[in-house]
């Protein structure tokens, strides 16, 4: 069972109560990390006795929880960032040394009274958005091992959405802040580049890297990202924050139907529509936009001369030990060698044509809503494929910090198979503060909670349906990927819960209809185990608009759903089940499609 995350509220409210409390969290993160069963999640470990001696020594010298911002609060950090006197490995054992003093960022939130716990794993040299790319083993998705955990900060958003930290650091220069996050169902936070100090950090493109959170939620990941950000005279890329506000009511591009690829994930395709719904519903202006000129920008990172920018960071090792890394990190960067300083200058002569095709684009609207991946494979498809599948990871994500943007990953929703889907909302330079507050609200109407436990941490407690707006319960071609689901989504409706009927109700194939369609009757008395449904929100005229088109003998009624709600939902007219085949046994019409009626 997985044990419920760690948030910064319920630390505090634990300390404010109890200081020495911190003695028992430490213990328990312990107890967390011996029993999970990922055991590719960290590469080194802070000492079981040190971690207990760092929180008496915090107790000692700050014995007010209320004095240090994350007094108490446990985080790990990704193995491309300097801790003094561990290992820094950035995922390869033959790289390793021993840095005598922490990076910027692991040093301030020490300071704030955080509890390093470990080191965590990675796509060696941060050069990957999978997670598969190193010797210490592949993190996988909380939801199903057989999938990829995403990287190359695998092992920080594993250990989040397991609840093992409270946050961690990972580093994001492609996407690999953002991607992981959307394949555990935790929130991921890509600074404004250069707000976040990148000081005692292994580069992998030194002009690009970001140093980002994972965490539960906006709020927590916020809170972490304070301490850190700020100039840092170590780091000639850092720059002091600069605050810039985005308008209360946002416009906001999304994808143009030409610019939407999701390589055959049809789930991924649909979840994308409702998160554009979700924004109408909670009263963003959707305008769609031209992706062409960001995706051009997104291909010059592996496809163009910022490769020669990894080899920089490492050349020496490679030439010394090139037998050392990982066969697909070595190819990659080894590619690099073919492009020649005059194509380096040709790559930014590019970049800056194609900022300025960019910034035109970007004049249609305040922040963009983005799938954070396309889709999301196997361990063994990737492995299989690493260079082509890895690369479509990267489609809505590798631009982001050439256009100087920042960005903050959320859930979204799960496929049908409950695997995760995420979006992220990308906004100009220095607008980090105004974007938290619009990520926060999407997070909360999605309704995903966080990490593998779908752990509710929206500040109401759930998540919340917005005024003026009507519930209808779904039962058969209106339900997610089903032909006439468009009218649900075209109506700005969103998909609230995934759920079953109470368990007195029926379900039978409705004879002479084309295409078929199924009939929700209710017989008191009758013990079944519930129906698949789906409960949506639509606005008042869209509601009345789709009610007025439902055919006859079907109609609108109150359902009952698994809990005792109820619910406006489908009936059908007991009549018209004259002669109809009853299908209750297999629990859903999407249970039937995939029998019989899929052959019908």
């Amino acid at each position: 069972m997985t044990p419920p995350l760690f948030t910064l509220d319920a630390l505090h409210a634990i300390y404010a109560m109890r200081p020495e409390a911190v003695l028992e969290i430490v213990e328990e993160v312990l107890a967390r990390i011996e029993a999970s069963t990922d055991p590719a999640i960290f590469i080194s470990r802070v000492a079981a006795d040190d971690l207990r001696a760092a929180a008496r020594d915090l107790l000692a010298h700050a014995p007010d929880p209320a004095s240090l911002p994350l007094w108490g609060v446990p985080f790990a950090v990704k193995d491309n960032i300097d801790v003094a006197g561990m290992a820094t490995t950035a995922g390869c054992p033959d790289f390793a040394y021993r840095p005598g003093e922490d990076a910027t960022v692991v040093a301030r939130l020490k300071a704030a009274g955080a509890l390093l716990v470990g080191k965590t794993n990675l796509d060696q040299f941060a050069t990957g958005l999978n997670g598969t790319r190193s010797p210490y083993g592949a993190p996988r998705s909380v939801f199903n091992a057989d999938y990829v955990s995403g990287g190359s900060s695998s092992g920080s958003a594993v250990a989040v959405a397991s609840g093992l930290v409270a946050f961690a650091l990972g580093t994001d220069t492609a996407g690999s802040g953002r991607v992981p996050a959307a394949f555990n169902n935790i929130v991921g936070i890509k600074p404004t580049p250069g707000l976040v100090s990148a000081a005692g950090v292994v580069p992998a493109c030194r002009s690009l890297d970001c140093v980002n959170i994972f965490a539960s939620s906006v709020a927590d990941g916020v809170a972490a990202r304070k301490v850190i950000e700020g100039d840092d005279p170590r780091d000639a890329y850092s720059v002091a924050p600069a605050p810039k506000r985005l308008p209360e009511k946002p416009r906001v591009g999304v994808l143009a139907a030409k610019d939407r690829e999701f390589h055959g994930d049809s789930d991924c395709a649909a979840l994308y529509d409702q998160a554009v719904a979700r924004g109408r519903a909670l009263g963003w202006d959707v305008v769609e936009f031209d992706y062409a000129p960001f995706l051009a920008i997104a291909a010059l990172l592996y496809e163009g001369p910022w490769l020669a920018e990894r080899l920089a960071a490492i050349e020496p090792f490679l030439d010394a030990r090139s037998e050392a890394l990982d066969p697909t990190v070595r190819g990659l960067i080894e590619s690099a060698r073919r492009f020649s300083a005059a194509d380096c200058f040709r790559g930014q002569y590019r970049l800056k044509e194609l900022l300025r095709d960019t910034a035109q684009e970007a004049g249609k609207f305040d922040f963009m809503l983005l799938p954070t991946s396309p889709t999301i494979y196997t361990v063994e498809a990737m492995r299989a494929d690493p260079v082509r599948l890895n690369a479509h990871f990267g489609r809505y994500t590798n631009f982001v910090n050439f256009c100087g943007m920042a960005a903050i990953a959320v859930p979204s929703g799960f496929r049908r198979d409950g695997l995760p889907f995420g979006v992220t909302l990308v906004a100009p330079g220095q607008c980090d503060d105004a974007l938290a507050g619009f990520a926060a609200a999407f997070h909360d109407i999605s309704g995903c909670g966080a990490g593998a436990a779908r752990q509710d941490v929206s500040s109401a407690g759930v998540a919340p349906v917005p005024e003026e707006r009507i519930e209808i319960v779904v039962v058969g071609a209106h339900l997610t990927g089903q032909p006439l689901n468009w009218q649900l989504t075209d109506g700005g409706g969103f998909l609230v819960e995934e759920t079953r009927t109470a368990g007195d109700y029926r379900l039978f194939v409705l004879p002479n209809s084309t295409p078929a369609k199924p009939g929700l009757v209710r017989e008191p008395g009758y013990a079944g185990a519930g129906l698949e449904v789906e409960v949506w929100s639509l606005p008042p005229a869209s509601f009345g608009r789709f009610v007025a088109a439902i055919p006859g003998p079907l109609g609108v009624g109150k359902v009952t759903l698994a809990g005792g709600r109820a619910a406006t939902g489908f009936l059908c007219e007991a009549h018209a089940l004259q002669g109809a085949r009853e299908i209750t046994a297999l629990g859903g019409w999407r249970a039937y499609l995939a029998g019989e009626g899929g052959k019908a």
